[in-house]
């Protein structure tokens, strides 16, 4: 396809998997079968989509797209960061309670697991070093400074990266949901640098080919139909943003009132070599978008970005947290059919096929 598109990561858990997990609370041997068959029918979905790209779905993170990696880590507490949404619920994040910080499991299983399936490239999401960086407590660990929490957790995100380039993803899509949020915390844009700066930390650690495969996808978040940062203004995002050290980014677009302003400024601060995926499915929007509305979204973005360095996603994962019933498989399958039709029709008026 002459326009790339990609999918950003998650697809609503099958209805009895998720109420086997509430059922059970913790990770259970005996969802192994519900598990295998959820990514199974995952994979088979997105070939018969006619998706160019997939990713497993999603199906085994097991409480949410942030937190995968270090669920049941026995050195944290559950009263951690709080994400609150604007529909009125919150999530919360772990707090680690001593050193070492270590991951209890690597993204690259995921992966795996999805190729066996399939001969379609697959995409890994993983999560960015600075969402995690939130898990250190404000007050500090005896015996455990934040600049050692830091190397360790940039080690860990560096072997996750490499895990996963080594076993042949397509690419990895390092999920910045935080980012937006950031500027919703500290409006003078200091969290926002550090977290930027701390991503770059990890990024540099990788070759100019190996970042040519790495993406940053960024968001107002998106969960039960809510966002946490969607009143966030993206003009105090995007700067900063295309000063990250990767190759790919995917903006969250067709969610925003007005998306020619997103695109002045993605055109504004783009890097030449950067290639831009727009979102043009709003994830969190229960209304299935036609084919003709993507396109239009996709001429609409190649007046501000080089169609070569242009390509579309979603907006988001369509259940970044586990236990999300607001959009169910069909319809977030009957979405990014829009997408990939709308984006070869729109291929065709720009003349690229």
């Amino acid at each position: 396809m002459p326009i790339p598109t990609e999918p950003i990561g998650s697809i609503p858990r099958p209805p009895d998997l998720i109420a086997e997990v509430q059922k059970r609370g913790e990770p259970d041997p005996s969802l192994e079968p519900l598990y295998e068959t959820a990514v199974a029918d995952t994979v088979r979905r997105f070939e018969a989509s006619g998706s160019p790209v997939i990713t497993d779905g999603e199906q085994r993170k097991y409480h949410n797209f942030w937190t995968y990696s270090v669920h049941g880590l026995p050195n944290t507490s559950a009263d951690g960061f709080k994400i609150p949404f604007a529909a009125g619920h919150t999530r919360r994040m772990p707090r680690l309670t001593s050193g070492p910080f270590r991951y209890k499991r690597y993204a690259d299983a995921f992966m795996l697991e999805a190729m066996a399936h399939t001969k379609l490239p697959v995409k890994q999401a993983v999560i960015s070093p600075s969402a995690l960086s939130l898990m250190y407590p404000a007050e500090g660990l005896a015996d455990y400074s934040r600049d050692e929490f830091i190397d360790d957790l940039i080690m860990e995100h560096e072997t996750e990266i490499r895990r996963c380039l080594q076993q042949g993803a397509h690419s990895v899509q390092v999920d910045f949901t935080e980012g937006r949020l950031a500027t919703k915390i500290d409006p003078s844009g200091r969290l926002l640098s550090s977290f930027v700066d701390l991503n770059n930390l990890a990024l540099s650690r990788f070759s100019k080919d190996e970042r040519a495969r790495i993406g940053v996808h960024t968001c107002p978040g998106g969960d039960c139909d809510s966002t946490h940062s969607a009143d966030v203004d993206y003009a105090a995002l995007l700067p900063s943003l295309f000063e990250l050290k990767a190759g790919k980014f995917f903006v969250s677009l067709a969610i925003e009132k007005d998306r020619r302003r997103v695109l002045e400024a993605i055109r504004k601060y783009r890097k030449p070599e950067q290639r831009v995926f727009v979102g043009v499915i709003a994830t969190i929007d229960p209304r299935l978008e036609t084919a003709e509305e993507v396109r239009d979204r996709v001429v609409e973005a190649a007046e501000y970005i080089p169609v070569e360095r242009l390509g579309t996603t979603d907006d988001c994962g369509f259940s970044p947290f586990s236990d999300d019933l607001s959009t169910t498989r069909e319809k977030a399958f009957a979405k990014i059919r829009a997408r990939i039709r709308g984006t070869e029709m729109a291929a065709k008026v720009l003349g690229v096929q």
